[in-house]
């Protein structure tokens, strides 16, 4: 049945309606909030970006999953659609404008060539193309118009290299000048393709009425803030929750006008939120001094779920033995890491300490679902260059709620990321989920992590890229792995290391914000 403002809740404790710029399917966080919000009695609606132009659906519990088609119309740079006057004359509008003349171009040619080929083909004399002598001015004309189009062309492309990365003296001037002219509304010249996000999903959310919206993350927010004000504005008390994922600040920018873009756009709309969440409190504490809340966001943990659905679990595969998978025995020394590998992951400093650590063998649980791959060109070459093959095993992925089972039979695990911002920041899923496993871990020393390592015991904390300081590390975990599981004989810090404890948290958010809605009720205790 498709929902919309007229259809009762599900749930009787009112219509949640969340918001995430991505296809739902590989984020853990977002699945884990919607099912347990449905769990507790509420109605939940979650809006994903679809892959494709077709709208899909499906169910995560009770929760409903629609992932909606978002067209980018404005994604294309205003600077492409220009004629680049000042900066190249000879240039193209648009590069698409001068791919089509060189083919263009090359097809005249290459049509002169054919009737040229033709006439030889019919003997001396008239032929159906003319004879050679009505070729040779087109085949000079052609030529020379060639050459232009080739000088134009690269024109093009050399500017369109040029200013790629918009971070040039002219693009540096004009983002500044934005900026300082229209503040938090600078994002509507540096980043249009925002409003793709709001005309793609606001219909849709409109349609349900809701009575609360948790945008994920900075780009929902801005969709959210303009639903949440248009339900006000209409007579609706409709509440926003800002779930915030990540340190825009701290992020990666694609080109000079991307952070200021995104900051911007976040800071224009974080004063619509009702409250805010995120993922751990030094983030917390950024949040609120950047955008002067009048609370500290509440904080709820990537945690791993602990108690998953038993309907889930009966339609999984079995839980894989991680040490079958290595072709290991029990005695062999096993670091398991689980994510993804890139360059600031720090997989390579596991790989290239290798030679210090003989007989260890490590497992890069590092394969999506769906995919065949091993792992990424560089890290592979690094194995083969160290001479380790034998002992780095690159393993599948299973889902979110398996990974502690998983991963338990390791004697340790390893977290080896770089210091980056919103590094500094995380603790990240694989943390915890390396925690319900009750492994001994051994972390680089970005902040938040290493100083919960440092303050529970649980492992040891090395200098991020210091291959030298990691094998310390990770000897050190080795030689006495008990010393560190008895860190999590701690009463209660496993427990409240689960997803079931954050989602009592996020559960009593939303009863406080919507008070005259009935209590939590345990909707699968009741059926």
């Amino acid at each position: 049945m498709e929902l919309d403002s007229t259809t009762p809740s599900r749930g009787g404790r009112g219509r949640i309606v969340m918001l995430v710029d991505n296809g739902v399917k590989n984020d853990s966080r977002v699945q884990k909030t919607a099912r347990s919000a449905a769990d507790a009695g509420w109605d939940v609606v979650l809006f994903g970006i679809s892959p494709d132009r077709l709208k899909h659906k499906w169910k995560i519990g009770e929760a409903e999953v629609r992932l909606i088609p978002k067209p980018s119309p404005l994604a294309p740079r205003r600077h492409d659609m220009r004629r680049p006057i000042l900066r190249k004359p000879l240039a193209y509008r648009t590069p698409q404008q001068a791919r089509y003349r060189v083919q263009a171009v090359k097809a005249w040619r290459s049509d002169l060539r054919f009737r040229q080929a033709a006439t030889r083909a019919k003997g001396p004399g008239e032929s159906v193309s003319g004879a050679k002598g009505r070729l040779i001015v087109p085949r000079i004309s052609a030529k020379l118009y060639s050459k232009w189009v080739g000088l134009r062309a690269r024109e093009t492309f050399e500017l369109q290299e040029r200013r790629r990365g918009l971070d040039g003296a002219i693009d540096r001037a004009a983002t500044g000048m934005w900026g300082k002219l229209r503040g938090e509304r600078a994002w509507r010249q540096l980043l249009p393709y925002l409003w793709d996000y709001e005309l793609a999903f606001a219909k849709h959310i409109d349609k349900l009425k809701p009575d609360l919206i948790h945008a994920h993350d900075f780009r929902m927010l801005g969709v959210g803030a303009r639903a949440a004000v248009r339900g006000r504005a209409a007579g609706r008390p409709v509440k926003l929750i800002w779930d915030a994922h990540e340190y825009v600040p701290g992020l990666h920018s694609a080109h000079g006008r991307w952070l200021p873009g995104h900051v911007a756009w976040e800071k224009e709309h974080a004063v619509f939120a009702d409250t805010a969440i995120t993922v751990s409190p030094s983030l917390a504490e950024l949040l609120k001094r950047d955008h002067k809340l009048a609370e500290l966001p509440h904080v709820v943990l990537n945690a791993p779920v602990c108690s998953p659905d038993p309907d889930e679990v009966a339609a999984a595969d079995p839980v894989p033995n991680l040490r079958e998978l290595c072709g290991i025995d029990e005695a062999t020394p096993l670091l398991a890491y689980c994510g993804g590998i890139n360059p600031v992951r720090g997989v390579e400093t596991m790989i290239e300490a290798m030679p210090s650590l003989p007989g260890v063998h490590v497992a890069l649980v590092s394969v999506p679902p769906g995919k065949a791959y091993s792992a990424t060109a560089k890290i592979e070459k690094l194995i083969e260059e160290m001479g380790v093959g034998d002992r780095v095993h690159v393993l599948p992925f299973v889902p979110h709620w398996q990974v502690p089972e998983y991963l338990s039979t390791a004697d340790a695990a390893v977290s080896p990321l770089h210091h980056l911002p919103n590094h500094e920041l995380a603790l990240s899923n694989k943390f915890f989920e390396y925690s319900q496993a009750k492994l001994p871990v051994v972390v680089s020393d970005i902040r938040t992590m290493a100083e919960m390592v440092e303050k529970t015991g649980q492992g040891e904390v090395f200098k991020a890229q210091d291959v030298e300081d990691y094998v310390r590390a990770v000897k050190a975990v080795l030689a006495d792995p008990g010393r560190y599981r008895k860190a999590y004989e701690k009463p209660g810090l496993l427990e409240q290391w689960t997803w079931e404890a954050q989602a009592e948290v996020l559960d009593s958010i939303y009863s406080e914000l919507l008070p005259d809605k009935p209590r939590r009720t345990d909707r699968k205790a009741s059926a």
